[in-house]
């Protein structure tokens, strides 16, 4: 049994109705389940699999002028990790508290896996 919704095996599992995120290695738990918040009604986070495509510490938006702080990119359309609060849900990125944050940041490396499931 796998120990996340996820089938991926390496990388990022988001669960949207759970509100959770995990970082895998090898089918195992290596960080996680850390809380979420992800897009609100009419911004939601796209479902499916995607790469890791970039990475930019001292993020700004410009779309919704606000920090996105320590964001781990993974969709053409500008969706990431980021620091963000965990109370309102956001314009389709997953909010992530600090810590949870800046492991993402670091441990996810360009090319690696995020898997977005229900």
């Amino acid at each position: 049994m796998k120990p996340t919704p996820c089938t991926i095996s390496d990388g990022a599992c988001i669960q949207l109705s759970t509100n959770q995120t995990w970082v895998l290695r090898g089918d195992k738990i290596a960080y996680g389940p850390v809380p979420i918040t992800h897009g609100r009604r009419g911004y939601e986070t796209p479902l499916g699999n995607f790469p890791v495509l970039r990475k930019v510490k001292d993020e700004w938006s410009r779309p919704y002028n606000g920090p996105m702080p320590w964001s781990t990119y993974f969709t053409e359309s500008g969706i990431a990790f980021h620091e963000g609060s965990l109370t309102e849900p956001s314009h389709g990125c997953i909010h992530l508290d600090r810590a949870s944050a800046q492991y993402y940041f670091t441990n996810l490396a360009i090319g690696e896996s995020v898997q977005v499931v229900a």
